[in-house]
């Protein structure tokens, strides 16, 4: 997965796909995420499950393959230095001395919205396998522990994707002023 569009079959698709991953996550996303509250979830999937638990269930397993192809793209090609800035990133120490001065950060590059966002793809990943681990052991007493597991990573993932989204917006405001 180099970028070269003359390359194999799976190169070009994963061309094609890679812009569209954004769209391909929120799309399941909301409605899971709507759909969470009203959750009558346990051990297993009710015979007589509502359609916020069905929907919830299978979109949520639709996202692990999804966020984990959203998690490669903000890896490969040397993308991670970008979403996970952790190491050396003059951007993401501008952008904390600026938040510490009441200023919004910049937006792209290698600063603190790109590591929100490369975070929130990571946490998606853990949500969706945790999510799987529980509907695989459906049933078990392991998988009341899959979902005390997946709840804490949910919460830890809206806090994330609420913070990604200010800072989307902040950036969109910030774009529209100059």
């Amino acid at each position: 997965m180099n970028g070269n569009p003359s390359g194999n079959g799976l190169q070009r698709v994963w061309l094609k796909l890679q812009p569209k991953l954004h769209l391909m996550v929120l799309l399941p996303l909301l409605p899971v995420l709507v759909s969470a509250p009203f959750l009558l979830l346990g051990r297993r999937l009710r015979d007589n499950a509502s359609v916020w638990d069905v929907l919830h269930v299978y979109l949520g397993l639709l996202l692990v393959p999804i966020s984990l192809l959203l998690l490669i793209s903000c890896v490969t090609q040397g993308r991670w230095r970008q979403f996970f800035p952790l190491w050396g990133s003059d951007a993401l120490r501008q952008d904390i001395k600026a938040l510490a001065s009441a200023k919004l950060p910049k937006g792209g590059g290698s600063g603190l919205f790109s590591l929100l966002e490369g975070l929130c793809a990571l946490v998606l990943v853990a949500v969706a396998l945790t999510g799987l681990g529980w509907y695989v052991t459906e049933g078990s007493a392991e998988a009341l522990s899959w979902r005390a597991w997946h709840k804490d990573l949910a919460i830890g993932f809206v806090v994330l994707l609420a913070l990604h989204v200010l800072a989307a917006l902040s950036h969109l405001l910030d774009f529209f002023r100059q």
